[in-house]
């Protein structure tokens, strides 16, 4: 009976982990298709011309949340030290680097491309789970992901509205993003800081060479002087992407805690498949080609064979200790 009681205390854990497992991937895809939307309507559509002042506005949101939500006990994470720096090292680096390049490509490339370049950052972080983490994914997460890979480089090859600039942000993006999430694992799994301490010191550490670069390019006068400051429908998106800066913040700390690094990756480039189809008529710079739409769609099938082979509820506990 001892037996039995231990085993459904067992299936009841299961459930609760695999459960979390779920939501919080689901939370994070809804959270970054919609801060992909509003941010390509607030650079594209409007037309804004600082990408780096955006980003400033969500890690300031970031921080004011943050701290106001520890100041009610709302939320806890470790006062400043002089050891707080050593802790996070070297996490504020990519993350300013994985917002502000990420942001960037938003503005220089149509959504649809956006999507395919951004899933070679799962190849990358599948590398780097090996290397770092040790983590060898299973056969079919492997096919999974050369699929996408090989739909994304299909996509590229034809694609008639090429830009130079949007291509290198958006593999430094990648690179960046694959980089972040295994460190940040590492980094949750040490207890340290917690999700909170991680996303509030990211943001806090990194906020005063953001400002300053953004004003020694330029980009924040520019920012200050854009035209559209006094149109309510700009100024709503302005903000609600500054917030939603923050709800993926802690939706990327969420999913990365509950998963691996290569699905919070994954899960980011999933929620591209409505992104990519629905960019075709949002933003107006995509440029159709059938050799780029069928890349495209050969990535899109890509994505959802990795959800089948990730979320199948037999893989579940495989998958917890990879």
């Amino acid at each position: 009976m001892k037996k039995m009681a231990n085993q459904n205390v067992e299936d009841e854990d299961s459930e609760n982990i695999f459960f979390k497992k779920i939501i919080s991937a689901l939370f994070y895809g809804v959270a970054s298709f919609m801060i992909t939307i509003v941010n390509k309507t607030v650079l594209t559509t409007y037309g804004f011309p600082s990408f780096q002042a955006l980003g400033i506005g969500q890690m300031a949101t970031t921080i004011i949340v943050l701290f106001v939500a520890k100041k009610f006990h709302i939320v806890s994470f470790p006062h400043f030290q002089l050891g707080t720096f050593k802790q996070i090292f070297p996490l504020p680096l990519f993350y300013i680097g994985n917002m502000i390049f990420g942001l960037g490509g938003t503005k220089e490339l149509s959504l649809p491309m956006f999507t395919a370049l951004r899933r070679f950052s799962i190849l990358m972080t599948m590398i780097l789970e090996f290397y770092l983490l040790g983590v060898f994914p299973v056969v079919s997460v492997q096919i999974s992901v050369y699929t996408m890979i090989i739909g994304a480089l299909l996509a590229t090859s034809d694609d008639l509205a090429f830009n130079l600039h949007g291509y290198i942000y958006i593999l430094l993006n990648d690179l960046l993003t694959a980089t972040s999430g295994v460190y940040t694992k590492k980094k949750l799994d040490s207890r340290e800081l917690g999700k909170y301490g991680l996303m509030y010191y990211n943001s806090l550490f990194m906020i005063i060479p953001a400002l300053i670069i953004c004003y020694y390019s330029g980009d924040l006068e520019s920012a200050i002087n854009f035209k559209d400051w006094n149109n309510l429908l700009f100024s709503a998106q302005f903000v609600i992407s500054c917030i939603m800066g923050f709800i993926l913040s802690y939706s990327v700390m969420l999913c990365t805690h509950y998963n691996s690094a290569l699905t919070t990756t994954i899960i980011g480039c999933l929620k591209n498949i409505s992104v990519t189809y629905l960019g075709m008529v949002i933003g107006g710079d995509y440029i159709f080609s059938w050799i780029n739409f069928i890349g495209l769609n050969i990535s899109v099938f890509g994505s959802l064979l990795y959800t089948y082979v990730t979320f199948r509820r037999k893989e579940t506990k495989v998958l917890m200790f990879h």
